[in-house]
């Protein structure tokens, strides 16, 4: 099932949809609806191609507003690892994702070399890991930075630059890669 909300946080406009069945097994937002529909139209295409079966079917859950909560700071996003299903998630990527939320907290950051480090990798491999996270938001991978700068996110930069200012991080967010 699909669960969408529309929630209005710091002064913008924010859709949160999330794929479910017994358990969480995507997450999507967007700062805009037309991008929200192809965000949502991409995790279902990741999830199947990694053989997950998901419904597309709408219907109401609390998901999305728990998803919001973690937002706006309400909620830990270690709450909420319970409800993940980690379907169609390598072992990897899955301890990435464990350890990246329950170690890294709302207001602060990591870079992908020291979270490498942290789990005995390579930056590559976590960038790979971030790039394919299913759960942005409670799997906080916006948290992860270049040593230089603020990094990259899928679909896009301005996203990760409102959660991070949401979050009162705001010295990475006038970085010279989000220019």
């Amino acid at each position: 099932m699909l669960s969408v909300e529309r929630f209005d946080i710091a002064g913008r406009e924010v859709w949160i949809g999330v794929i479910h069945s017994e358990k969480i097994q995507g997450i999507t937002f967007s700062l805009e609806r037309e991008q929200f529909e192809s965000n949502i139209a991409r995790l279902l295409g990741f999830l199947r191609r990694r053989e997950v079966r998901v419904e597309a079917e709408r219907g109401k859950s609390q998901y999305p507003s728990l998803v919001m909560e973690v937002i706006t700071g309400e909620l830990d996003n270690e709450v909420l690892i319970p409800m993940l299903a980690f379907e169609g998630v390598t072992p990897f990527e899955r301890r990435v994702y464990e350890w990246l939320t329950k170690n890294v907290k709302r207001g602060s950051v990591i870079t992908y070399g020291s979270l490498a480090k942290a789990l005995g990798t390579s930056p590559r491999a976590i960038g790979g890991a971030m790039k394919r996270n299913p759960y942005p938001i409670v799997v906080p991978c916006h948290r992860v930075v270049a040593r230089d700068g603020i990094g990259y996110y899928t679909p896009r930069l301005d996203e990760k630059m409102f959660l991070l200012e949401i979050e009162g991080v705001e010295g990475w967010t006038g970085s010279k890669l989000t220019s």
